[in-house]
């Protein structure tokens, strides 16, 4: 069948997927399929990119190789937490954030984190929890899988702008699967000890991780819902 006239037998689930996704931080131990994962890569494959050019290299971690990665990150995150030239030594390879926040994106930030802490009841002088709270980023929040992405270095920023429709169609193929994610940034610092444990070439740079697994319905940290601003915030209609 032309790709013109491929039908959307119902746009409602798709829809679904994409409303019902959000950041899960709390993961069954439950294993994933390798069908099902192939799957999803290979429908998020078809992301659009730039002249075709399909940036994304995907390294999936399972079993030991997961547990050795989340052990080497939480050492050295424990240990730059008491040593802050330890902590120097780790540096994301791009500005994910920006050097300096303003508003209406530093509220937003604000909300979203006190929100976060607030339904785990971690106050803002708890600097044990936070750490804690942060620290479970590199347990892949418990996550069977990690999936880490790397970029050739010799691409430009549109890479990226590639890469995040490729991630994008991952959380949704994953979400029209039962499954959920949680795409994580905070991996990036620690570059130097991913990219030798995942057999990376030197050619490539940490884009982010993510965890992929079955959501904890039971845990309390999955009730939580961020806000979305309604289309009038962010959009001007010209005629």
């Amino acid at each position: 069948m032309s790709q013109l006239k491929a039908p959307i037998a119902d746009a409602a689930s798709v829809d679904a997927a994409i409303e019902n996704r959000f950041c899960v931080r709390a993961f069954s131990p439950a294993p994933v399929p390798r069908q099902s994962i192939e799957d999803i890569l290979r429908v998020a494959s078809r992301s659009p990119s730039g002249t075709n050019a399909q940036p994304w290299q995907v390294y999936v971690l399972q079993g030991a190789s997961r547990d050795a990665l989340v052990e080497k990150v939480c050492a050295a995150y424990d240990e730059g937490r008491h040593n802050p030239t330890a902590a120097a030594s780790f540096q994301e390879e791009y500005d994910y954030y920006p050097r300096q926040w303003i508003d209406p994106y530093l509220a937003r930030r604000r909300q979203n984190g006190w929100s976060l802490y607030g339904l785990l009841g971690i106050t803002r002088d708890d600097k044990e929890k936070m750490h804690a709270q942060h620290r479970r980023n590199f347990c892949f929040f418990d996550a069977p899988v990690g999936l880490m992405f790397t970029v050739d270095r010799v691409m430009g920023a549109g890479s990226l702008l590639d890469y995040g429709m490729f991630l994008q169609n991952i959380m949704v193929a994953a979400r029209a699967r039962g499954l959920h994610t949680c795409p994580q940034a905070a991996w990036n610092h620690y570059g130097a000890i991913i990219l030798p444990h995942i057999g990376a070439g030197a050619e490539e740079k940490i884009v982010c991780g993510m965890a992929l697994g079955w959501a904890d319905e039971t845990a309390l940290v999955n009730t939580y819902k961020t806000p979305r601003e309604p289309v009038g915030g962010f959009t001007r209609w010209l005629d």
